[in-house]
């Protein structure tokens, strides 16, 4: 990713004042997008310190200006299994602040209820995004694996090969569930901002392998994506003890 900026490194005291600290700038973004008259299109990742942000985007919206009928919401990842799963992380994101800041123009890949495979939703998601996606995502939020996996895409896993494909189905996942849909690394690349958030000590490692000067994505994904404008790693103290 030698054609992208440098990434920017953000450090905070724990994952609570992370989660404001991303909040905040994520509503700020979206509010300038909106008085520059634009749609911003933002992508959501699941886990723990998403669904802090999450909570602290619903505490702050009231204040913030942002009209979230016009806010574009999609998934970087989702799993694959019954639409009212608690795994899902449509269903994470619309308990923690969808619903009650209005927002509907929400994208996810069909559940497992809905559809017959992880390639077929995989392939109604890609269909999504041809038809209303704006190309690229002003920002895309991401979590990092301990493993250094970036949305669905693992270590030596066929779906870091894909090209020519918005998304892919990704199965015999290294931690549950197995089955799931992924943006490929064509399709994450194509956000202006990506801000990696990533809490906690036991990611220690893979956030030092992803920034380090050398390595491959095979063995850490999350190398492989980096914004056309900007990436951001927000991180708290923990996280960030290794670099």
């Amino acid at each position: 990713m030698t054609d992208r900026p440098q990434p920017l490194i953000e450090v905070h005291d724990d994952a609570d004042a992370l989660a404001t600290a991303v909040a905040g700038e994520l509503l700020n973004r979206i509010a300038d997008a909106q008085a520059a008259g634009q749609v911003p299109h933002i992508g959501l990742t699941g886990g723990s310190i998403a669904e802090a942000v999450h909570r602290e985007i619903a505490r702050l919206a009231p204040e913030s200006g942002v009209d979230w009928g016009g806010v574009v919401i999609w998934f970087g990842d989702e799993r694959f299994v019954p639409s009212d799963s608690p795994d899902r992380n449509i269903n994470q994101a619309r308990a923690a602040f969808l619903e009650e800041v209005g927002a509907f123009r929400v994208h996810s890949a069909p559940a497992a209820d809905e559809v017959a495979s992880a390639e077929e939703s995989a392939a109604s998601y890609a269909d999504a995004f041809r038809a209303e996606g704006s190309g690229d995502f002003d920002v895309l939020m991401l979590g990092v694996g301990p493993d250094g996996h970036v949305a669905s895409l693992f270590p030596g896993h066929p779906g870091l090969d894909a090209t020519g494909a918005i998304t892919v189905a990704v199965h015999d996942s290294p931690k549950p569930p197995p089955d799931r849909v992924s943006l490929t690394f064509e399709a994450l690349n194509r956000a202006q901002s990506v801000w990696f958030l990533v809490s906690g000590e036991p990611k220690s490692d893979a956030v030092r392998r992803a920034l380090a000067d050398d390595g491959s994505i095979a063995e850490t994904p999350a190398r492989g994506v980096a914004g056309k404008a900007e990436t951001i790693w927000f991180l708290d103290r923990p996280a960030a003890s290794l670099i």
